[in-house]
């Protein structure tokens, strides 16, 4: 079959792995530059050095067996290590947040900057209408996205698999990613709080194979965030970085320092960890189908492609 998978992240990308690749003719469409999704990188240009930031969570698990296996290769090729400071079973990618997903995309036929507009039955087929780009007819399509975006694009198309979908609205966040001139009073790597204004923090810089400035990243409460959500990002960094020198002392000045908001950070679940229209070739998976975690997203994607090589 030739598939498209919308969605290069984790999710995707494991619903992409490599049986169903040697088995179809599969297409990543991604809307970004790279692959990533939520786990991409972030730079930021100091004037004395460039810092790298994971936007999404600080970490991840591998408890369930399915997750742990891709995992522990990943592990072996060095894209991935354990940081204890994180607890137990906690990783993160060796060199940065996206290093497992940039090598699973890996020799995968990729679109970046695909952000698709439409998709349309036709018959037993598909047709995934680009922005900027010629339509494109499938024999079997795969969304891999947040719940918000499948429900927009299934709503002309699978009305009661759009509503699975809007049910499972997901919580924002604001985070800020700030460069130190120095470690100062923080003496731990992560900071977890989940309460009043932050979630949590973590040191980038601190994470194994990582080099650089001392970098943190500061992530506000879901809460937190549906209040401040029309904030402009200068109001925000003032806060978060106000809030997190109250928990750690004094800080150092900040090099550099941006927000971001996401919209969809932080899912709902509809019960499961996939929903696949066998009769309509048409896939679905994300953490919104199980749990809001990273490892729920590669189970998700790793039952899709079973099924899908079944």
């Amino acid at each position: 079959m030739d598939v498209a998978i919308f969605g290069a992240g984790i999710a995707g990308l494991s619903a992409g792995a490599q049986p169903v690749s040697a088995r179809h003719n599969v297409t990543m469409v991604e809307k970004r530059v790279g692959p990533g999704g939520r786990t991409a990188t972030w730079r930021i240009q100091t004037t004395i050095v460039e810092a790298r930031f994971d936007r999404g969570a600080p970490y991840f698990t591998a408890r369930d067996a399915a997750f742990a296996a891709p995992v522990e290769r990943w592990a072996e090729a060095g894209h991935v290590a354990r940081w204890p400071a994180a607890g137990y079973g906690g990783w993160v990618g060796a060199s940065a947040k996206n290093a497992p997903v940039k090598a699973a995309a890996t020799g995968l036929d990729a679109q970046w900057n695909g952000r698709v507009e439409a998709i349309e039955p036709c018959k037993l087929s598909w047709i995934l209408r680009r922005e900027r780009a010629s339509s494109v007819g499938l024999s079997a399509l795969v969304l891999a996205v947040p719940g918000e975006q499948a429900a927009e694009l299934l709503a002309p198309v699978a009305g009661a698999r759009a509503e699975v979908a809007t049910s499972t609205a997901s919580a924002p966040c604001w985070a800020v990613m700030a460069v130190l001139e120095s470690a100062g009073s923080c003496e731990a790597d992560v900071l977890v709080t989940n309460s009043g204004a932050i979630g949590w923090a973590a040191g980038i810089s601190a994470k194994p194979g990582r080099s650089g400035p001392e970098a943190w990243g500061i992530r506000g409460t879901p809460g937190w965030a549906v209040e401040h959500f029309d904030e402009n990002a200068g109001s925000i960094i003032r806060v978060l970085m106000a809030a997190f020198a109250k928990r750690v002392g004094a800080l150092p000045d900040a090099l550099a320092a941006t927000a971001h908001r996401w919209r969809c950070a932080r899912s709902s679940s509809a019960g499961g960890l996939l929903r696949r229209d066998t009769a309509r070739n048409l896939g679905l998976c994300g953490d919104w189908q199980a749990w809001p975690r990273v490892e729920a997203v590669g189970l998700s994607g790793n039952c899709l492609a079973r099924a899908m090589c079944g």
